[in-house]
């Protein structure tokens, strides 16, 4: 049975806009909601793997996000002490995607060519509200009633299904009781961001580093005016202040790389990180989607690849019974996919790279980065890696699970 009430999406985050576009192509008529007056320029993932870069291209806008952003072919993982490099090469994936690389772009980029793509090109179908956050759903038997604060004001909206992929925070999530189990890590994560050219600083340093040390690990990533360098913090010290002056960061980042001045900070931020997933992806009627259904530490980019996974897997799911196909049956394989390569692959794989980057024992990091140079030596080992950390693999399980 055709969709034509609206698929209802709360988040207009690279989540809710991924799945707000797939649908609107198909023709299914969908609401995008966000809280916000406008969309954020907040600095926060900036990461697109090979296979999320296939789904952008099949919606045509990968070719406009590459054009503000970097194409990144190799990455390295880094040893501080031996000054030993692993270096993959994602050309490696060739025979397994049409973007054999990362693309470095501020996720806001990506959100205003899909807003602005719903706006012109689908007004019939995609109704945008800013200023719009969902408080509230009840579900009826062939669709959703929920109540947003709009420009001030309640106001029910009646749609097919609810989509939430309003954040970590997600307010639909608790309106349908869902659990959102995991846990904590004990420290904060600092995020700088300076213009300065940090590759003068290092040797053959790539556009994405993972740099390990004893004493402290660090990750470097550049934007396409900016490197962000995320820096751990001390989980016995709760002080906020402290994490983001201007006389720590500079003595964290001279650390890094001595320099005869200060480095010129345009942004800092710090957050805790959490491991948690939602308890199920489905309610009824009631989807959830990125940082609502997952969420993880950001070593390796998996948050917001992840998210547009879901949101692809979902608009897919929901396309097939725009054509006449059983709701239910598809909707609880969408959980039982999503969910199941999130809890087995995803948060697997990030607590483990985290647990690697920090261990302060000198053997471990020796064997880890050795590890890591036999692997990017070898074609074959090569492209196994690749295939993990770009999450292509874990795609190709996912559709394994019926």
């Amino acid at each position: 049975m055709a969709i034509n009430a609206p698929v209802i999406i709360a988040g207009a985050g690279p989540v809710g806009c991924t799945a707000a576009l797939r649908l609107a192509q198909a023709g299914i008529p969908v609401a995008l909601l966000e809280g916000l007056p406008d969309l954020p320029e907040t600095l926060r993932a900036s990461t697109f793997h090979p296979p999320s870069l296939d789904m952008l291209d099949e919606l045509g806008m990968a070719k406009p996000l590459e054009a503000q952003g970097l194409v990144c072919r190799k990455y390295q993982y880094r040893d501080r002490r031996t000054g030993e490099i692993a270096e993959f090469d994602l050309g490696h994936l060739a025979e397994d995607t049409r973007h054999p690389y990362r693309l470095q772009a501020e996720q806001w980029k990506y959100t205003r060519l899909v807003w602005n793509e719903l706006c012109e090109k689908h007004a019939g179908l995609a109704e945008c509200h800013f200023n719009s956050s969902v408080k509230g759903v009840y579900q009826t038997t062939d669709g959703v009633e929920v109540l947003v604060w709009q420009n001030g004001q309640e106001k029910i909206l009646r749609g097919s299904f609810l989509v939430a992929a309003d954040g970590a925070d997600s307010a639909v999530r608790k309106a349908v009781a869902i659990e959102f189990e995991g846990f904590t890590w004990p420290e904060k994560f600092l995020v700088a961001s300076t213009p300065f050219p940090l590759e003068t600083k290092f040797d053959r340093l790539s556009l994405v580093n993972y740099v390990s040390d004893p004493e402290e690990w660090l990750v470097l990533l550049r934007t396409p005016s900016l490197w962000r360098v995320l820096i751990p913090t001390d989980p016995k010290i709760e002080d906020d202040a402290l994490w983001l002056s201007d006389r720590w960061i500079q003595d964290r980042l001279h650390h890094m790389a001595p320099h005869d001045r200060d480095y010129e900070i345009v942004h800092r931020t710090i957050y805790r990180v959490h491991q948690r997933v939602a308890k199920t992806y489905r309610r009824g009627r009631v989807l959830l989607a990125g940082d609502s259904a997952h969420i993880n530490n950001p070593l390796g980019g998996m948050g917001m690849n992840g998210g547009i996974h879901d949101a692809w897997s979902l608009a897919d799911k929901l396309i097939r019974v725009h054509h006449g196909a059983e709701a239910g049956p598809l909707l609880d394989l969408y959980d039982r996919q999503r969910r199941g390569i999130c809890v087995r692959f995803v948060q697997e794989h990030t607590i483990n790279n985290k647990k690697l980057m920090e261990s302060k024992d000198p053997d471990v990091q020796k064997k880890r980065q050795a590890e890591f140079m036999r692997a990017a030596a070898d074609p074959v080992l090569s492209r196994a890696f690749l295939l993990k950390t770009s999450m292509i693999q874990s795609l190709r399980d996912a559709e394994l699970i019926q």
